[in-house]
């Protein structure tokens, strides 16, 4: 017998269900265009009946390549609709960065935006091709198909097949290469339907919500929002390139309620000198690591509110939220309460009471008193099915039966967790992983060079940003603009070092380099505040 009381859960029920709710309200805004929730549907049916007559077949996977346009939250519902698997890739990566992704992930099909049409010129793709624009300009791919095209000229599923696996892999999006190469990792129907109503709930999205786009799509599937929003029947405001005076503009236009983004967006919205306070209360939603206290208070000066959450890609972006208790907080001296809302915090609600924890090496939990450091190791809905094609990395990475996010934290009194370092040395540049190992492999490729230690240094823009300690061959000179330009041909711009210092690398006894000295210099006299 059937069993009528179970249905798998599946993200893609959020847009049917607001098509057929909210049939006539603005679902998107992209800028000249205002689609409604029953246009936007007909769109996504339009390009997966598109994918499935162009052969498209169960498990393949669509590559993207866009900024935060309407095309690339469409494709999130349109590429599993067709039974294919996204791939939303950073825009911000290298030609060559980008070709091991689209061969490491087999993508079929790139689907990209015509702003980049000289970087996929030289990107020469040997896969199908898409490209999204809105007037005639000439294709950078000769053969490539022009999408609106293909919606206008397609007519729309008027049934699909529906994932009856909800552990069927839905998107694969890869990491920084904080280790290496990217590594795919592989979210679930489950999990992203799960993480999607967990983010509804924790920033409070409601039907009359207006969520303005300025955390890129491609980033952990911009933090499962695509499916989020739509659930909640609100409106996306589609933001292709972050700008303060676009954002000031698109919140007052279109009465912008809810945003994500990095601290370093949040830093540069509170010292705008045109900042101004919001006509009506904005809910911002930070990760990474969190804004010093006088940034929380200018920001929230400007009729804000900022929650600050905390994941990894491999736990569908957020999987803690530091929820606020007012009885218990509100009051509190602005410092104090800042430094409340710098806590990762507690599971989210999806997310098993025991499923986020801070162990020892044995995976015993640390004693809860704000002082004894472990590594935050996670299970449950909101963690990664695991790496794509690569079974060793992902048994490394479950070691125990847990997660382990590589983050060293500890647990208050009150069972909130607070990170206080990395296990490992990723840099976090205005909301960027970037793998201090790979930027000094390049570094190290330069005939002048014998040794190279890249840390974090402060910056007051970014956060933090690479800085490069090197010493020089016997006999060889080097001047800091000559490597600065050896690593710019070879990283994109966000990994290169902002600053080189030339000498000796401190040491210990049996040779290894001391990186934590030199990471204690450079934040001497700083509030260091690490994700």
């Amino acid at each position: 017998m059937t069993s009528l009381h179970v249905r798998a859960l599946s993200p893609l029920d959020f847009l049917d269900r607001s098509a057929a709710v909210y049939r006539e309200k603005i679902a998107v805004v992209d800028g000249a265009q205002r689609r409604t929730y029953s246009e936007m549907r007909a769109r996504v049916r339009a390009f997966a009946a598109y994918l499935i007559r162009r052969g498209l077949r169960p498990g393949d996977r669509v590559a993207y390549l866009a900024p935060n346009r309407s095309a690339l939250l469409e494709g999130h519902y349109a590429v599993p609709l067709a039974r294919g698997i996204l791939v939303a890739m950073n825009t911000r990566l290298t030609v060559e960065e980008i070709r091991y992704i689209l061969a490491h992930s087999g993508a079929t099909m790139l689907v990209y935006d015509a702003s980049i049409d000289d970087f996929v010129s030289r990107l020469a793709p040997s896969v199908a091709c898409v490209r999204v624009d809105h007037d005639a300009a000439t294709l950078a791919v000769a053969d490539a198909a022009d999408y609106e095209t293909i919606l206008r000229t397609t007519p729309p599923l008027a049934a699909y097949e529906r994932e009856t696996d909800e552990d069927a892999t839905i998107a694969i999006n890869y990491t920084s290469g904080t280790t290496g190469k990217p590594k795919g990792v592989m979210y679930a129907f489950r999990g992203a339907y799960q993480n999607a109503l967990a983010e509804t709930f924790h920033a409070n999205l409601r039907p009359e919500s207006v969520y303005l786009w300025t955390l890129p799509m491609f980033h952990c599937n911009g933090w499962c929002y695509p499916w989020a929003v739509t659930a909640a029947g609100a409106t996306h405001v589609c933001l292709p390139k972050v700008e303060a005076e676009r954002i000031f503009a698109l919140v007052a236009a279109e009465g912008v309620t809810h945003l994500c983004a990095a601290p370093t967006v949040l830093v540069m919205l509170a010292n705008d000198p045109a900042a101004a306070p919001f006509a009506r209360p904005l809910h911002a939603i930070t990760a990474g690591a969190p804004p010093a206290p006088t940034t929380i208070a200018r920001f929230e000066a400007l009729n804000a509110t900022i929650t600050h959450v905390y994941g990894l890609t491999e736990t569908y972006g957020p999987v803690t939220v530091c929820a606020w208790q007012s009885a218990l907080w509100d009051d509190l001296a602005p410092n104090v309460r800042a430094g409340r809302k710098s806590r990762q915090g507690v599971p989210f609600v999806t997310v098993g009471a025991d499923d986020v924890r801070v162990v020892d090496g044995e995976l015993a939990d640390v004693p809860a008193d704000g002082t004894t450091h472990g590594e935050i190791v996670v299970r449950g809905n909101n963690v990664m099915k695991g790496y794509y094609a690569d079974p060793e990395a992902t048994e490394r990475a479950f070691a125990g039966g847990f997660f382990h996010t590589g983050d060293i934290a500890v647990r208050h009194a009150d069972g909130y967790i607070e990170i206080v370092d990395r296990a490992k040395d990723v840099i976090i540049s205005g909301g960027e992983n970037i793998s201090t190992v790979q930027v000094e492999s390049i570094l190290m490729q330069h005939d002048a060079v014998a040794e190279v230690a890249v840390v974090a240094s402060p910056d007051a823009k970014w956060g933090e940003v690479p800085k490069a300690f090197v010493t020089l061959k016997a006999g060889r000179a080097l001047e800091t603009g000559e490597l600065i330009a050896f690593a710019r041909e070879r990283l994109p711009g966000f990994k290169v070092p902002k600053a080189v210092v030339f000498g000796e690398l401190p040491k210990t006894s049996t040779g290894k380099i001391q990186k934590f000295l030199l990471r204690e210099r450079e934040w001497a006299g700083h509030e260091k505040r690490v994700q």
